[in-house]
């Protein structure tokens, strides 16, 4: 029976009972009854049960035998009145003699009770007056049971008591040539010959039930010294104590542990692991595709992905992976969660992007005051002012542009962001004119996410190309959200369309601190947790273009709200028209 995972409380009480080893705890009082070790306990008992199997099939036979030798007793005088009862010649004597010690019928009755081997043969007249009996001097006496019965034409068999003690009895009706009674014979045998008989078999039966006991104690033993040599001679309470600590162990630790039969159901799940795959104790005993559906995260655990630390997404969670098969067929998988860490190394790799920005902005920022210090010592003035303003005029045009586009403040904040990191790194970052995001998110975090994630796949994947260049569009369409980044990278192949959502999945070398393939994977889940999609496909004039919709991403607007945003829109973009009438200049991109 597969073991139910226990709840953390119970795994803290029973860990917090269970602190001392078992090479160390203190020898328990002394108990009377059943010694400590296993084998003995186990030979006990056996030998115990065989005994009393033995002691009940012995009583069971002894029970019915005493009354089928009882039955077979009367019988057996039944059949010997019977064959007496047949003699004619007896019938006639008893009418045409008188009951004497020295008489026919005497004479006969004793022949047969001597070859018969009876107690008694007695031959008694229609008024129950003895013809025949063992002691002579019986003879004319009237018997001491009733004879009714017989006298009526009956046969019967009894045990009874009579003048010569307690015997197993058969009367016959004594008939004449003509069929007319004429008295009853009644047999007798002796039942201390009965009983004898039963003693008789008594030590036999104790013989078998010996021979029998015999046996059941070798099996026990060879059984003990079996169970023995698999519990390495562990007493029972020792046993349970390390079930008690393995399962403390096994619920107490801070890393998912599910343990699968060789029938790929799950027959543990523990604590940890519970909470990160999101199920509970309805899944044990189910297959492992019923209790977690089909993905990733299932293909590893069955085995069907092998490898060691795989990385796998299972809702909003980064868990590594790893699979051990045991003896029995089945497998033991460990689950750890990389969540934080995955976190943690992309705003690192943030970061260090933002350090080589800043970097490359001081060195550039030293070069403009040079070119500034210049024009000043050379008296050019004019020259000077129009240099600062159109380095100020770049910086202030791409961050306007962004805000009056994208009014979530986050998400304008990491496209700006993003920006100055493409424009440090040779790319062209812009926003398609066809961006209009109002400040209505209902989860800006997430949509920051993915916007994220999708920019700066799509820069890696531009990086060293010539004219790279990255557009983000971000509209809105009622309460849905559209996301469109496109690249003027390699692209990606058909085949591999799927492929790059997938938990791992990944082109490109991975970074120091960790794995690469998580990105696009929580993309994905992000948009299907919404009710949304994620795909991909090629640009127009070569490159990949990722689509996300997510619908009901925006809240409903509030009364008036509309014209408001209409005329905040409008009023940025007459802005922005009269800057570039007075710079000259194109629209920044």
């Amino acid at each position: 029976m597969p073991l139910r995972a226990v709840r953390g409380d119970r795994a803290r009480t029973v860990m917090g009972m269970s602190r001392t080893p078992l090479a160390r705890r203190p020898p328990g009082r002394l108990r009377l009854g059943l010694p400590r070790r296993m084998f003995s306990q186990v030979l006990l008992m056996q030998v115990a049960i065989a005994a009393g199997v033995a002691v009940l099939a012995t009583g069971l036979f002894l029970a019915p035998l005493g009354d089928q030798l009882d039955d077979q007793a009367m019988r057996r005088a039944l059949a010997i009145a019977q064959t007496t009862a047949a003699q004619s010649r007896i019938a006639e004597d008893l009418r045409s003699t008188r009951p004497s010690a020295d008489g026919p019928v005497q004479t006969e009755a004793e022949r047969i009770r001597e070859a018969s081997g009876a107690e008694y043969v007695v031959v008694m007249d229609t008024r129950g007056v003895r013809w025949s009996h063992t002691d002579p001097g019986e003879i004319g006496r009237v018997v001491s049971t009733d004879p009714s019965e017989a006298l009526a034409g009956r046969e019967v068999m009894q045990i009874d008591n009579g003048t010569l003690g307690r015997s197993a009895r058969g009367k016959v009706p004594l008939r004449d040539a003509d069929g007319g009674i004429v008295g009853a014979v009644s047999v007798g045998i002796e039942y201390d010959s009965v009983r004898a008989r039963l003693l008789h078999t008594v030590p036999g039966l104790f013989a078998y039930a010996g021979g029998a006991l015999a046996v059941g104690t070798l099996a026990a033993w060879l059984i003990a010294r079996r169970v023995q040599r698999q519990t390495r001679d562990l007493a029972f309470s020792d046993i349970a104590a390390l079930l008690a600590e393995r399962e403390a162990m096994l619920h107490g630790i801070r890393e998912g542990v599910v343990a699968l039969d060789r029938g790929g159901r799950v027959r543990l799940v523990n604590d940890e692991a519970a909470r990160l795959l999101g199920i509970g104790e309805e899944a044990v005993g189910r297959p492992l595709d019923e209790a977690l559906g089909a993905g990733r995260t299932t293909d590893v655990l069955a085995g069907r992905v092998t490898g060691t630390d795989l990385l796998t997404v299972c809702g909003q969670r980064v868990l590594v992976a790893n699979r051990m098969p045991t003896d029995d067929g089945g497998a033991v998988a460990t689950l750890r969660d990389r969540t934080e860490l995955e976190q943690l190394g992309r705003e690192l790799d943030s970061t260090r992007g933002l350090i080589d920005a800043l970097r490359a902005q001081d060195h550039e920022h030293a070069n403009r005051m040079h070119t500034l210090l210049g024009l000043l010592e050379l008296g050019m003035y004019e020259e000077a002012v129009e240099f600062v303003g159109e380095v100020v005029g770049d910086h202030r045009a791409t961050a306007e542009q962004v805000a009056e586009k994208v009014h979530d403040p986050l998400l304008a904040a990491l496209l700006v962001g993003k920006a100055t990191v493409a424009a440090e790194r040779g790319v062209a970052l812009g926003l398609s004119g066809a961006t209009r995001l109002p400040d209505r998110l209902v989860d800006p975090r997430g949509l920051v996410t993915i916007v994220g994630n999708l920019v700066d796949n799509a820069l890696d994947a531009v990086a060293g190309a010539p004219h790279a260049r990255v557009e983000v569009e971000l509209r809105a369409e009622g309460r849905t959200a559209v996301l469109h980044v496109t690249d003027t990278g390699p692209g990606v192949p058909a085949e591999q369309r799927e492929l790059v959502f997938a938990d791992g999945w990944s082109t490109k070398e991975p970074p120091a601190h960790g794995r690469r393939g998580i990105g696009l994977s929580l993309v994905r889940r992000l948009a299907e947790r919404q009710g949304g999609s994620a795909r991909v496909a090629e640009a127009e004039g070569g490159g990949a273009r990722f689509t996300v919709v997510l619908p009901e991403a925006l809240a409903a607007r509030e009364p008036g709200q509309e014209a408001e945003e209409a005329g905040h829109g409008s009023g940025r973009e007459q802005g922005q028209g009269a800057r570039a009438a007075t710079a000259g200049e194109e629209e920044p991109r």
